[in-house]
């Protein structure tokens, strides 16, 4: 353990606040928060850590911490640390999953619309719903029952949702303000659970139109009444108080986590949401500070009442929230609770195996691989490779590996400025020189390791920029190919050497992904390039020429050279100003006499 880092060990108070874990890029890789800094902090690095919460330690370079004055603080601190920083341990605080919610607009003739963002606007949400098509529904079975107005914008006349009686008509007619609240106010009800009282209104008039022999009448209010039924009683899990609560259920194990969240909205479960990561805290801690976030920084509204497991810090919460936070420990409650945290548990169970088989495939290739070049482990990857086919329309593509996951956000294409007939190597010096010093000068992520697609020549190529031209130490490795251009083998050293890889275990397979990929990404671009440059013409050269004028030439004369011949009143005929027409004339005759002056400097040179 580094000296710095054990004489802060030493000195850290025994209070509340936040940790900020650094890497030796002083990159902050993870935020934490605890009731007592120096028990939290010190564990990190005391006695025995799973898998996961080891391999966060050892990327551990330094720290710095924050001192609040409550753990409330210590709480809000770390999310907004969290959200600043982003750091890469920190992934369950990422959820961004957004429901479909039914909103009534504040606007002086309100409208009900479907809607994912829930905002601070005055209007009222109501869900969430378990997709759009449901929300979707049941917009239209409110639609069918009350007359709210339809458009984004007023129209100035009424439109056909007037004349079925799904509207007022604002647009044309006056509409009082009482008449919209008491609209409001019906379907606020309906959604709350006053649906069962509008199906019985509505059964007294289909009796009634029964009765009156309107048959027609009465078939469309029994639809409107199996309408309500399918829509809203689709639920059998019901609590009698109508209360709308999300209760949540917790498991954990090997450094993972696994949170099911119920929606009950009035007093039925509607949806849940599942969210699986890894974490590095106390687990209680851990699950504190995702209940957090899962309102803090998302889409979801808060409920008038959150359950949550026996022993979570139910004050915290709730004094975070500013809603009531219950553990339930008997009735109807504690059913839905025990149920949430058995799914927490099976769904953990089950993604185990699958978790596992991912790891391997990704992060642990990513060390093995670094313990055989003997590097550190090289968690940024990036890989480079060129494409040209008989050096028309040289290209390179960069791809980046994050933990032996491609990031392709970072992905990056080059067109090939400075080297005209085909030279691997130089284009390679051209594409390491282009990328690193950029990386330098805007202060980018270096990567722990670049990889080349191409042996011993364009290594060397890649090196001499870095080494010698950037002054970067960055480890470099070659991938080679076999004749069927599959991966054969890697090359790391200087001089290159093939380095011992067994090809059924997954660092081989790892670098093959990566070839794979950065072939992959340069030959799209070089395919894009020449697809855009097939259709270029010796038009394209004239002013006044765009595309729909070049389209309009070319169906029009089938070639170049009919073109050449045409005279100007046959090009003026076309459409085409006497301008632009006068410039198709002057090119290809400017055109003609260059190249018989090239022709005439030929002959006298043989």
């Amino acid at each position: 353990m580094a000296t710095s880092i054990q004489e802060k060990l030493a000195i850290l108070p025994a209070k509340p606040g936040c940790y900020l874990m650094k890497n030796k890029k002083d990159e902050v890789i993870y935020v934490g928060k605890s009731k007592i800094l120096k028990n939290r902090v010190r564990s990190y690095f005391t006695g025995a850590n799973d898998l996961k919460t080891q391999r966060l330690v050892n990327e551990i370079a330094d720290f710095e911490y924050i001192v609040t004055a409550s753990e409330m603080e210590a709480l809000i601190l770390e999310l907004n640390l969290v959200k600043k920083y982003d750091p890469k341990y920190n992934v369950m605080l990422k959820d961004d999953k957004s429901y479909p919610f039914l909103k009534i607009t504040s606007e002086e003739h309100p409208r009900l619309i479907v809607t994912r963002k829930v905002k601070k606007d005055r209007g009222k949400y109501f869900g969430p719903y378990t997709n759009v098509y449901a929300a979707r529904e049941t917009k239209k079975l409110l639609d069918r029952l009350y007359p709210l107005r339809k458009c984004n914008v007023m129209p100035k006349r009424v439109c056909l949702y007037y004349h079925i009686g799904q509207c007022l008509g604002p647009c044309e007619f006056p509409v009082e303000k009482q008449t919209n609240q008491e609209i409001v106010q019906k379907i606020t009800s309906f959604l709350s659970g006053g649906h069962k009282k509008i199906k019985e209104e509505i059964k007294e008039k289909m009796h009634k139109f029964s009765e009156n022999l309107d048959f027609e009448k009465a078939k469309e209010y029994r639809d409107l009444i199996e309408h309500i039924e399918s829509v809203m009683e689709k639920q059998t899990m019901e609590l009698p108080d109508l209360i709308d609560r999300d209760v949540f259920g917790f498991s954990f194990d090997k450094g993972w986590m696994c949170v099911q969240v119920f929606f009950i909205r009035n007093g039925k479960l509607i949806e849940r949401d599942v969210a699986l990561f890894p974490f590095y805290d106390d687990a209680q801690d851990a699950f504190v500070s995702y209940v957090a976030r899962f309102y803090s920084h998302s889409n979801h509204i808060k409920p008038r009442e959150v359950l949550v497991p026996v022993g979570t810090d139910t004050q915290l919460l709730e004094d975070y929230l500013e809603v009531k936070v219950k553990s339930p420990y008997r009735g109807q409650k504690k059913k839905l609770a025990d149920l949430a945290l058995e799914n927490a548990s099976i769904a953990l169970t089950e993604k185990f195996s699958l978790i596992e088989q991912d790891e391997a495939r990704t992060i642990k290739a990513v060390e093995e691989l670094g313990e055989t070049l003997n590097v550190e482990t090289p968690h940024r990857i990036e890989a480079i490779d060129n494409s040209n086919i008989q050096g028309s329309d040289p290209v390179s593509a960069l791809v980046v590996f994050i933990d032996g996951k491609p990031k392709k956000n970072d992905y990056r294409k080059y067109k090939i400025k400075t080297v005209e007939s085909p030279d691997d190597y130089e284009t390679m010096r051209e594409v390491v020189r282009r990328r690193y010093k950029r990386v330098l000068k805007e202060g980018l992520p270096l990567p722990d390791l670049l990889m080349v697609d191409g042996a011993k020549g364009q290594m060397s190529a890649a090196r001499d920029v870095l080494e010698n031209e950037l002054g970067l130490d960055i480890p470099i490795c070659g991938l080679a190919k076999n004749d069927k251009h599959k991966t054969s083998e890697l090359l790391y050293g200087d001089p290159p050497q093939p380095v011992n890889l067994k090809r059924n275990d997954q660092p081989f397979y790892l670098i093959q992904r990566i070839q794979d990929e950065v072939h992959r990404f340069a030959i799209t671009f070089h395919r894009q390039l020449r697809g855009k440059n097939a259709f270029k013409s010796s038009l394209d050269e004239i002013e006044g020429i765009g595309g729909k004028r070049k389209q309009l030439l070319i169906q029009h004369y089938g070639s170049i050279d009919r073109i050449k011949d045409a005279d100007l009143e046959d090009i003026k005929s076309l459409g085409i100003p006497e301008n632009v027409a006068e410039n198709i004339q002057l090119y290809f005759a400017q055109e003609e006499e260059h190249s018989d002056a090239e022709d005439t400097s030929a002959e006298n040179g043989s």
